[in-house]
């Protein structure tokens, strides 16, 4: 039996990120599916962590069937399991925001790797962009912003997969601009 934990060290484990991502855009797969998808991780590693997210109630077996004598099973990721909830991310130290953010941008670098590595990445047609951008804005005008971007999210990603669509991952990072004393800011005694 598997010691419990809590969900932020669950979710972000280098291969149960990976495994959660698979699933992403309501995919349904089954193991075999995922371990051909995810095949640099070893399906012993693969089907441990497959079986840690269903325990802890983040993949749902959706169907189950007899292969040669073994069970196959089709999951779906419970996308709303699979998120850290508001009141778990405000009792996070320091330490486990850093933790958890660098399992994140980790998981980045690796997805772009994995992209650069097969065929001949062309940015433009695949439609790959990355760009830091600054905007001016107060907290009201701020979490408009916000309330939109969720909103344009929802409805694309409510779009259901499709013969000349391609599923496509966003990864998106808001953080204020470091601190910054303005020459002559009454702040600084200028």
């Amino acid at each position: 039996m598997l010691p419990p934990m809590g969900s932020s060290e669950l979710l972000l484990h280098p291969v149960r990120l990976r495994i959660i991502k698979a699933f992403l855009g309501d995919r349904v797969l089954t193991t075999g599916q995922l371990a051909d998808e995810l095949n640099d991780v070893p399906a012993g590693t693969l089907y441990r962590h497959v079986q840690r997210l269903a325990n802890a109630g983040i993949l749902q077996v959706v169907s189950e069937r007899r292969v040669r004598g073994a069970v196959e099973r089709t999951y779906l990721l419970r996308t709303a399991a699979a998120q850290l909830g508001p009141a778990e991310a405000r009792n996070m130290t320091i330490d486990e925001h850093r933790q958890a953010f660098t399992a994140f941008v980790a998981g980045l670098l690796a997805d772009f790797d994995r992209y650069l590595a097969v065929g001949s990445p062309d940015l433009a047609r695949d439609g790959v962009a990355y760009s830091t951008y600054a905007m001016w804005q107060t907290d009201a005008e701020y979490l408009e912003f916000l309330r939109g971007l969720s909103s344009l999210v929802r409805e694309r990603i409510a779009v259901p997969p499709g013969p000349d669509r391609k599923r496509r991952i966003a990864y998106n990072v808001f953080l204020p601009a470091p601190e910054q004393v303005v020459e002559g800011d009454p702040a600084d005694g200028g």
